[in-house]
């Protein structure tokens, strides 16, 4: 038997030998594993979080080699809270997640040609002006580095099964990207697709007119590609006008061109030109509570960086995506409260819907111009009660008026469609 001077001179040995076996194992578990699921193909790794910029001065593209749009559901977003209060509630996103893809996809693009068909100055505009050649090239430069790198760079690497880059048949035309979904190609050039249009289109002698023609080609492009409706917004100092002798000094962003197929219920071609103060005039409390702040985040907002925010309203019976002219929220800051009301009774929720914005916002390298763009989503209030939430959003429409800013609830038009769904879902 060992003797106790024994054990005493064997411990520290004993007790080196325990750590190393200790920090042994954490190395061995924290080593990646490399083995796979018989007949699963492993994801892409997303890029490092410094990893070089690439030449279009976006991060590496992370790849989903195997995505099937077809059977992809759309995302799903429960944003309520049982109380409002107005602030930006971000949240950081890869560049990889910019543009997301599902299902709903076709059918999506088929209602964007119907309606560029029928709303064309509408649903696209560009602010370019005579005598500003400065601000129209700054227009055009933001533009074309978005148009750029979403048809030649994102769509083509982010989802390979959906998007290829091709040569194209006239060499001086250079490459094309095809849509493997349905089947159409356009230049990823910027330049080569303005021209490609206006070799098919009357000329204008106007140059001005020329210009905006050629930048709208641009803008139609990208919203009948891709179901995601985007503004650009570009930086600039504010003079001093006889309604306001004393502007605020520091940099306002103004919003440039856009593509709005499915706004909230307002007329995008009228916030056209406008800073954000002035776009969100319509909104409760913005200046009080939003404004400053919001100027300060655009300005440092860091190229490279992309955030992202969801917000939520109803979309009652009768209102579709496309509400550019009310039906949906109450942009008219001095209109009277809507007459007709829903009442509970023999209200079923048919065709009644939660409405979702997923906002992004990330810095153009280049231009420096700020892209803020959404994807809209709808949910039928029914699965929302189904899901077992239906008292989680009735409570929320409450929460509108017993928040710091109690006007949002008729600025959403919930004294409309407030009573009516707040009993449907408790039901």
């Amino acid at each position: 038997m060992p003797t106790m001077d024994t054990i005493l001179a064997r411990t520290p040995l004993a007790l080196l030998l325990s750590v190393f076996i200790c920090f042994f194992v954490i190395y061995i578990r924290s080593k990646p594993s490399t083995g796979r699921k018989p007949g699963v193909e492993s994801p892409s790794p997303p890029p490092e979080k410094n990893a070089e910029q690439t030449p279009s001065g976006y991060p590496p593209v992370a790849a989903l080699p195997s995505f099937n749009w077809e059977i992809t559901e759309p995302l799903v977003f429960r944003p309520f809270k049982p109380k409002f209060h107005m602030t930006m509630a971000i949240t950081n996103l890869s560049l990889s997640d910019l543009i997301p893809m599902d299902k709903t996809y076709l059918s999506r693009l088929s209602l964007r040609k119907g309606l560029l068909a029928e709303h064309a100055d509408v649903v696209r505009g560009v602010n370019i002006q005579a005598h500003n050649s400065v601000k129209n090239a700054e227009i055009r430069e933001a533009l074309c580095e978005w148009y750029e790198y979403a048809m030649g760079t994102y769509l083509p690497e982010r989802y390979p099964s959906m998007f290829r880059l091709i040569p194209s048949d006239n060499e001086k035309q250079g490459t094309q990207l095809e849509s493997l979904v349905t089947g159409l190609k356009a230049p990823i050039d910027a330049e080569e697709q303005m021209r490609s249009y206006l070799r098919t289109s009357t000329n204008s002698p106007d140059p001005v007119a020329h210009e905006k023609a050629q930048l709208l080609h641009l803008l139609d492009t990208l919203g009948t590609w891709v179901d995601e409706d985007f503004l650009i917004l570009l930086p600039s100092r504010i003079p001093s006008t006889p309604e306001d002798p004393t502007p605020d000094p520091s940099t306002q962003y103004i919003l440039e061109a856009y593509t709005t197929y499915y706004p909230a219920g307002f007329d995008t071609r009228k916030k056209l030109g406008k800073t954000l103060q002035q776009i969100h005039v319509p909104l409760p409390r913005y200046k009080q509570k939003l404004s400053m702040s919001m100027d300060r985040f655009f300005e440092r907002l860091e190229v490279g960086k992309a955030v992202m925010r969801v917000n939520w309203s109803i979309m009652p019976k009768g209102t579709g995506l496309f509400a550019a002219f009310g039906g949906l929220h109450d942009h008219s800051p001095n209109s009277a409260p809507r007459e007709e009301k829903i009442e509970p009774v023999g209200f079923d929720g048919t065709e009644t819907f939660l409405r979702c914005e997923r906002q992004t916002l990330h810095r153009l390298p280049r231009s420096k111009a700020v892209l803020f763009a959404f994807h809209t989503y709808t949910y039928p209030i029914k699965d929302i009660r189904e899901e077992g939430l239906g008292e989680e959003l009735a409570t929320a429409i409450e929460g509108l008026e017993g928040g710091s800013v109690p006007e949002i609830y008729p600025y959403k038009n919930g004294p409309y469609w407030g009573e009516a769904v707040k009993a449907f879902l408790r039901s």
